[in-house]
């Protein structure tokens, strides 16, 4: 059955910890025809969000449209701090998180899970310049600075820093189709995995 991805980006959000993503888990689809899954953005407007850098992306969904999502991708970037102030957007994420299957944070997108409570007394990576930012939101986590990426607890994944997003999401897709599938997309990619 197809899953839905929903990848949460918002203004300052880092390029690649979304695009990063969004690629492996939309080329894993696309290599088996489109049937795998349905891999989306969605911000709380639909207004344009310009990303790290600047680069302009326009989300595909609001918080009063979007789809049910399997899978909850949370982005990271410089934005995170302004981000997790706005209560709309942690009640969103909090709420979207009680129906997903898999929730999963990339780079400091981490600072969502700790203000949602996901992260208490549980391990986690982040980008290795949040690990001091993340013992104030989250003093009771365990924070792993050597993986790249950590199940936190029964469905929250957390990875490190920006290009650790991608091993996660690969991780991600070998757990729900094996790694057959993930060693193809890989292999189209030209990507090679990095282990935890």
């Amino acid at each position: 059955m197809k899953k839905t991805v929903g990848i949460f980006i918002f203004d300052n959000a880092e390029v690649l910890d979304f695009a990063g993503p969004f690629e492996v888990f939309s080329v894993t689809s696309e290599l088996n025809n489109f049937e795998l899954f349905d891999v989306f953005t969605v911000a709380k407007t639909k207004e344009v969000i310009s990303a790290v850098n600047g680069l302009s992306v326009n989300p595909k969904y609001d918080f009063n449209d979007c789809p049910k999502i399997d899978i909850l991708i949370l982005a990271g970037g410089d934005g995170t701090n302004q981000a997790i102030q706005d209560q709309e957007i942690i009640d969103w994420i909090a709420k979207t998180d009680q129906e997903t299957e898999i929730t999963m944070s990339i780079c400091s997108g981490s600072r969502f899970l700790a203000k949602i409570g996901a992260l208490d007394k549980n391990p986690y990576c982040t980008h290795h310049l949040v690990y001091g930012d993340m013992e104030k939101l989250v003093p009771s986590g365990k924070p792993v600075t050597y993986k790249r990426y950590v199940q936190s607890n029964s469905k929250t994944y957390t990875s490190g820093g920006i290009s650790a997003g991608i091993d996660l999401s690969f991780h991600i897709v070998e757990k729900i189709h094996g790694k057959k599938t993930v060693e193809k997309t890989a292999k189209y990619m030209e990507y090679i995995i990095n282990e935890v």
